[in-house]
């Protein structure tokens, strides 16, 4: 896998972590000229079995999609436990959090970046599908997110 690095090309989302997700919304809304996209709650740790630096996390998100083309605008809240997004807001503040790539098989991606000396920072689930944070900042300099999607 690793000559074939994640085995993805298919950016899906640029993804900015904030403090308060609805005025954020309000900001981009404005900006773009759309309508206020619906606020998801994500699952918990139950159902998400959300892992955060090698332990169960009880963190959760308010999220919000912007719809731009082929790519989403994500915005991210952190609520709830530890986690990389609250990690981010800690450490940088507001601002860029992920690129995200939708990826046919997470196991072989998050192998080849880690052969890179990239690492799985934070891993979970969502209905029909998984995410892997993996932080590429020492090398690239932004946090990548792997999406698969079962069944697809």
């Amino acid at each position: 896998m690793s000559e074939h690095g994640i085995g993805s090309q298919v950016v899906t989302q640029i993804a900015i972590v904030v403090h308060d997700i609805e005025q954020s919304i309000d900001h981009v809304s404005r900006a773009f000229g759309m309508a206020k996209p619906e606020i998801i709650i994500t699952d918990t740790v139950e159902k998400a079995r959300t892992n955060y630096r090698g332990t169960s996390s009880p963190a959760q998100a308010k999220l919000a999609f912007f719809h731009l083309g082929q790519v989403d605008l994500e915005l991210i809240e952190p609520i709830g436990g530890p986690s990389i997004w609250q990690e981010h807001l800690d450490t940088k503040g507001e601002g860029v959090h992920h690129i995200a790539f939708a990826v046919p098989d997470t196991a072989a991606a998050v192998a080849a970046l880690k052969e890179q000396g990239m690492a799985d920072v934070q891993h979970g689930y969502f209905e029909g599908g998984m995410y892997t944070y993996v932080d590429t900042a020492p090398q690239l300099g932004v946090m990548l997110e792997l999406l698969e999607f079962f069944g697809k």
